[in-house]
């Protein structure tokens, strides 16, 4: 990619992160959300602010979008004054997790207008957001993600082409986001039971990660998060559920059992219905505290060995 013009829509916990490394990049950047405090700290890194998503596409060849939900990214590619109206944009990047149902419906309008579609959904959180260490899983023509590779580069660091079908990139970040919120309750059962019976957590988190049982959520988010309770940057609780909420549908629909994930859901759906649904993933494990009365880890754990 020659130009260094893009757009980019939609600043969120992730999004956010994202656009600011942009600008740092040097690339010059346009950027809409419907907040004016998402917006301010990158406009105070020299991002331009513009009035709409197809203000955006009237000024940037390549957009792209992180967005929380299938009918946002609709409404912004597809609506009245969505993307799709731009007079410039001839590639659509999106960052969202929508599903390959929305993706390819996009696609399709979006290729209409001879804009090119690829969807790459991100994996790694809000720290891979800030520090440009998340992965991506591209789907769309090989030639689009050769032509967009320098901007991907700066946002990820495990590029990962999936094909050329619209809604690949989509299903891969399903089925991993699928396993990753039921690493992420198993591990709190997990824990609670092992404080319960009498067992340190820090012990228990050291066991477990030199053994079968570790995943990302015992390697990463219980020490950084849980010991401390500090619960900080992990992606929203009603993001998740409707992740997998997302993959238990694209499964059904492909004829594909998923008997852990439907108790997966449940958990999610619970934890939303509780309220909670704002907080990070990371804290769920406080519902499975409360029913068995015990806190796993607290401020004075932090650091001892």
């Amino acid at each position: 990619m020659t130009e260094k013009q893009i757009g980019f829509i939609g600043l969120g916990d992730m999004g956010g992160p994202i656009a600011s490394r942009l600008v740092e990049a040097g690339f010059s950047t346009s950027v809409y959300d419907t907040r004016d405090a998402a917006l301010a700290p990158v406009l105070e890194k020299g991002a331009h602010k513009a009035s709409c998503p197809k203000d955006v596409a009237n000024n940037a060849e390549t957009v792209i979008v992180s967005l929380p939900t299938p009918d946002v990214v609709r409404a912004v590619a597809l609506g009245t004054y969505g993307i799709v109206e731009g007079g410039a944009v001839r590639t659509y990047i999106d960052l969202s997790t929508t599903g390959a149902v929305v993706a390819k419906e996009v696609a399709s309008c979006l290729s209409k207008k001879n804009i090119a579609t690829l969807d790459s959904p991100v994996s790694g959180g809000i720290l891979g957001a800030e520090s440009g260490k998340l992965s991506l899983m591209v789907s769309g023509p090989k030639s689009v993600f050769e032509e967009a590779r320098s901007v991907l580069e700066v946002i990820g660091n495990n590029l990962f082409y999936i094909g050329t079908e619209p809604g690949l990139g989509q299903t891969m970040k399903l089925a991993n986001n699928y396993l990753s919120a039921t690493n992420n309750i198993a591990a709190a059962e997990a824990m609670v039971m092992g404080v319960k019976g009498g067992l340190d957590p820090k012990v228990m988190l050291d066991v477990i990660n030199a053994s079968s049982g570790r995943n990302s959520a015992t390697m990463d988010k219980f020490p950084r998060a849980v010991l401390d309770r500090s619960f900080t940057k992990t992606m929203k609780q009603k993001l998740l559920y409707k992740d997998v909420r997302l993959c238990l549908e694209e499964a059904e629909a492909m004829g594909c059992p998923m008997w852990l994930g439907s108790t997966v859901k449940q958990f999610l759906s619970y934890a939303v219905s509780q309220g909670t649904g704002d907080d990070t993933s990371i804290g769920l494990i406080k519902h499975i505290e409360g029913w068995a009365g015990v806190e796993v880890g607290s401020k004075e754990t932090e650091g001892n060995d």
